[in-house]
């Protein structure tokens, strides 16, 4: 009779999320406190959509509209930038404007 240490397939795929477990929670901590960089108004993506850091200054902006209650921004509330769907990777200003804004639902 053989006594080797055989683990079944479900047992070893049951234990790995509880190993990577401590790995991921670096991974997340460590991703959201990061600070992204600022996207300028001369990127070409920023461009291509018309963006500029100050609603403002937009002419085609509406009364009121800002990147801070676009549907795609996803900054903290109260929080002077945050991340847009638009420019992965970059954080746009709240008071900003693009022609991409859209009503939040």
């Amino acid at each position: 009779m053989s006594t080797t240490n055989r683990i079944s397939r479900r047992r070893f795929l049951l234990g790995v999320p509880l190993g990577l477990a401590p790995i991921a929670a670096l991974r997340w901590n460590g991703a959201e406190g990061a600070a992204q960089a600022l996207l300028s108004p001369a990127d070409p993506a920023a461009r291509a959509v018309k963006y500029v850091e100050d609603a403002k200054r937009a002419p085609e902006a509406g009364k009121g509209n800002n990147c801070a209650n676009c549907a795609l921004y996803q900054g903290v509330t109260g929080s002077t930038q945050g991340s847009c769907q638009l420019f992965p990777g970059k954080d746009v200003k709240a008071a900003g404007w693009c022609s991409s804004w859209a009503a939040q639902m």
